[in-house]
This record gives structure tokens, sequence and C-alpha cells, in this order.
């Protein structure tokens, strides 16, 4: 059975060939190429099922490529890769607002990228596509018709904007949201959530579910995510 296809983005030639070698060991079809504007083309002619990028790029930079592909209605489900530069923080929270699947930054271990992208693929391929269909994760069992929650079979009584985060968060294991993300996806007339009282909910979520709290992980300086493995 054929590999996915994956497009690799990055100026450095060292590191796109050090992508690009990894990636191919373990079966998947590598493009590569070294700036924003010929991978834009690439994608636009021959879709990809995932794309790993380098944020810092000449002329079209990650952010810029990002944005253009999110907006665009054929190409926006491709899950995006991020690869930056420590101390980016602020590009990383920036990407992942519009619309990255993760992040790695540089230097990074092969074996640990390679994890990432495995990652990213299968949540993509494992999302699932009815917004009513019942997430079970680690025990968790997440109802949104009915709105409720059980753990190993017990029931487990969370507020509107609690149940909100918890099936944003289970829905995309291993999926890093920010704050601000976490706040455009569940705000509504009636509960205004904050950056701020995003963490408050989290605390709350937490102490509610109880062992099973571990499981949202904070994402120091970035948000949080739900752990994708027990």
């Amino acid at each position: 059975m054929a590999k996915e296809k994956i497009l690799v983005v990055d100026d450095e030639a060292d590191i796109l060939e050090l992508v690009r070698y990894n990636l191919s060991r373990e079966g998947y079809h590598v493009t590569g190429t070294l700036t924003g504007e010929d991978a834009l083309r690439k994608v636009r002619s021959d879709p990809f099922d995932l794309i790993v990028l380098d944020l810092m790029l000449p002329g079209m930079d990650g952010l810029a490529f990002t944005k253009t592909l999110k907006n665009d209605s054929r190409l926006r489900s491709i899950p995006i890769v991020m690869l930056s530069a420590k101390g980016e923080e602020a590009d990383i929270v920036t990407g992942l607002e519009l619309g990255a699947d993760d992040y790695i930054t540089k230097p990074f271990s092969p074996k640990v990228m390679i994890a990432r992208v495995r990652a990213a693929l299968r949540r993509h391929k494992e999302e699932p596509q009815d917004e009513m269909a019942i997430v079970k994760v680690h025990d968790l069992e997440i109802n949104p018709g009915r709105r409720n929650v059980m753990a190993k079979g017990e029931p487990v009584d969370l507020t509107f904007t609690e149940f909100q985060v918890l099936l944003l968060l289970a829905k995309r294991p291993g999926w890093v949201f920010t704050r601000s993300h976490i706040v455009n996806s569940i705000r509504g007339n009636d509960y205004p959530v904050t950056d701020r009282s995003v963490d408050v909910q989290i605390v709350g979520l937490r102490r509610k579910l109880g062992a099973y709290g571990k499981y949202i992980e904070t994402v120091r300086g970035v948000g949080y995510r739900f752990k994708e493995t027990p």
C-alpha cells in the first residue's frame, strides 16, 4: 500500500535533505522545495497529504503560506507541521492560530520529527466527520448530542463551557490549541470566554475529571493539548 505524499518546505538545503531522507526511509513519498512560492505552486497542482513547513522562509514566509493555504477551500484540510528555530514562540502561536497542526523546534531529533508527522497524519484520518459523533478516548466517552461525559462508565458533571473545551481538545488528541484558538472555537453569545478564563476552565476540568485530568497537558507558552497516549 502506497504511503502518503509529503511536501517539505525549508530554505536550508541541509535541513531539507535531512527531513526528506528520514521521511523517505519510512516509506513516505517526499517532495522538497526551498521557497513558499514554489510550495504553493506544487500543492495547487498536486495536493499533498501533509506539509512540513519552515517558518523563516525568504519571500513568502511560513505564516503567509499557512494563511494562504487555510483560506483555500480545496487545500485547507492538508495538515501542516511547522519547523521553527527556538525563540520564535510568538510565531509558533500565530501559526497554530492560523491552522497549523503541530510544530517542531530546531534542532530536532529525526525520530521525534517522524513521530510528529505520523501523529498528524493519523489525527487527520481519524478526525470525526460528524459533529455529533461520540468521541471515545482514554476511557472517556463524550456525547455531543446528549452533552454528557462518562469516565469509565461514571458520569462527569461539567458546565457548558467546560464541556466545549473538553470536546474541542479530545476530538484531536495531540493537537496543540492556543488559548485564543480555544476562545474562538467555543465562544458564544451567552458564554463569553477570555484567554485568562480558559486557564480557569482547564483547572475546573482537571479537577472534575479526577485521574483523567492528567490527559489535559499544558504546552508552556502556547496553550493546551489532550494527551495522545495513556
